[in-house]
């Protein structure tokens, strides 16, 4: 009689111990998924300062880097692939031995819920990393196809152009503020220094408009650009409430380009402001 009654205690005993030697070893598999995550997002930073480095380089080296690049991508995608399925595998361990833990033992339920936050966060992980180095790979096709296609002027300055027609003021900035930069004495670099304030005129930052009109009408005198940046400068100074700094400005327009074909939007903007 004594040995039946403590039967059933000792099955329990049993029972729990079993049920929380598994989310032991599904906390061991978490760690190991935690430590294989780290080294993926690891190679994922080695893999934008390769790519940062590519754009450095000449051409040549830089598409034999890429193809280097692109498979160590491949391996790494196989690699995030794995790894959600583990994830999911593990989700699904953590479900089975909750239904296992229904019992009534506090340390194996906090274990449960200890361990199912642990996989949710690794998904959370997972989903940045792999989008992490889906803008990697985006960056790297974007450079492979700028080395494919031999760069000009003309051509990086429409790229700027298509960028403000598709409304990107800010892709638009980068590229002609790398113009600038790659070509400082060509002829298109008065208007690309126009259109970068263009943008900023667009976004509404009339300050720092001002600043870039400034620099078109102080780098580049007597160009044909000059009469637009100082009626667009002029229009600043009175989105930003500075009537006589606008006044001034059109009046020199007006004075020193008469003929421009700015001047009469000039005549009827100083007309109206007081």
């Amino acid at each position: 009689m004594k040995k039946a009654l403590l039967l059933p205690p000792l099955l329990l005993t049993l029972a729990g111990c079993a049920t929380t030697g598994e989310l032991n070893l599904a906390q061991q598999d978490i760690e190991d998924i935690k430590a294989r995550l780290t080294v993926m997002e690891k190679s994922i930073s080695t893999v934008k300062q390769e790519a940062l480095e590519i754009s450095e380089k000449s051409s040549r080296d830089a598409v034999q880097n890429l193809d280097v690049l692109r498979r160590g991508t491949a391996d790494m995608q196989a690699n995030l692939d794995a790894m959600r399925i583990d994830v999911q595998v593990m989700a699904g361990k953590v479900d089975d031995i909750g239904i296992a833990a229904k019992k009534p033992f506090d340390d194996i339920s906090l274990l449960k819920d200890d361990t199912a936050k642990a996989v949710k966060s690794m998904e959370e992980r997972l989903t940045k990393l792999e989008q992490s180095f889906n803008d990697s790979n985006a960056r790297m096709a974007a450079l492979a196809k700028t080395m494919e296609t031999p760069q000009t002027p003309d051509s990086v300055y429409k790229q700027a152009q298509d960028a403000l027609k598709a409304g990107d003021n800010k892709k638009a900035r980068e590229i002609l503020t790398g113009f600038l930069e790659q070509y400082p004495n060509h002829k298109l670099s008065p208007n690309a220094r126009y259109w970068i304030g263009e943008t900023y005129y667009l976004e509404k930052n009339h300050e720092q408009a001002v600043l870039e009109f400034q620099k078109v009408i102080k780098e580049f005198p007597g160009k044909d650009k000059v009469p637009a940046a100082m009626l667009k400068q002029a229009m600043s100074f009175r989105e930003l409430g500075d009537s006589k700094s606008a006044r001034f400005v059109l009046k020199e327009l007006l004075d020193k380009f008469p003929n421009s074909e700015e001047a009469p939007m000039a005549k009827e903007i100083l007309s109206k402001t007081k």
